[in-house]
């Protein structure tokens, strides 16, 4: 069962959302854990959870590394040696896992990102890591592939960005409807991508989505 959900980029995010929000200390955050735990009918104290509660605060440290990370940092170096390069860049099948902001719950999926170049030129494996900084956050689907493309637009002004992803969403396929096997795809496209159709059937034949 697949989920189809296509839209246009994001315009109410900036490309790092960062907000300078109060955090407990570790101690605190290990204690919210400990609650969690007992809360669940488990004895926190018996011999194998004693470390739990850390353990699954330094597992948050790098689910959620994103949150101090700027994708438009990846983006800021640019190549000036590539000249006369007038058409589409595709990185395909971007493996990320992230995490349902719902439930806390895993998205394990693959990102394709396309832009077409205007004057700026970026590493691919930037393209990669922006994913990787929005994935490393709590999101959801959309708003991941909208900000993912608005963070593009902005730091390199291309002609046009594309992303298509592709995840399985395992707030849906472990509890709730309990549906494994079923994915949810976004698109979000903007500049020639949006508004020419052959250039946007281009970028999903070159990803095989056509």
């Amino acid at each position: 069962m697949t989920k189809e959900v296509s839209k246009e980029a994001n315009t109410q995010q900036p490309c790092n959302s960062n907000r300078a929000i109060p955090r407990p200390s570790r101690a605190e955050a290990e204690k919210a854990v400990e609650i969690l735990l007992r809360w669940a009918g488990e004895d926190p104290s018996r011999a194998g959870l004693i470390e739990t509660p850390a353990r699954v605060v330094r597992a948050y440290e790098e689910f959620f590394a994103g949150y101090a990370m700027d994708p438009s940092d990846e983006l800021s170096k640019t190549f000036e040696d590539i000249k006369d390069f007038d058409d589409i860049v595709v990185v395909k099948d971007i493996e990320f896992v992230s995490h349902c902001e719902h439930h806390i719950a895993p998205i394990i999926g693959k990102a394709h990102v396309a832009y077409w170049p205007n004057e700026k030129i970026v590493g691919i494996s930037k393209l990669a890591r922006v994913v990787d900084i929005f994935a490393k956050r709590l999101v959801s689907q959309e708003n991941m592939t909208g900000h993912i493309v608005k963070c593009i637009d902005q730091a390199l002004s291309p002609k046009g960005t594309a992303v298509f992803i592709e995840a399985d969403h395992q707030c849906m396929s472990i509890r709730g409807v309990n549906k494994p096997g079923s994915s949810t795809v976004t698109t979000t496209f903007s500049g020639i991508f949006k508004t020419d159709a052959e250039a946007r059937e281009r970028f999903l034949a070159m990803i095989g989505k056509k």
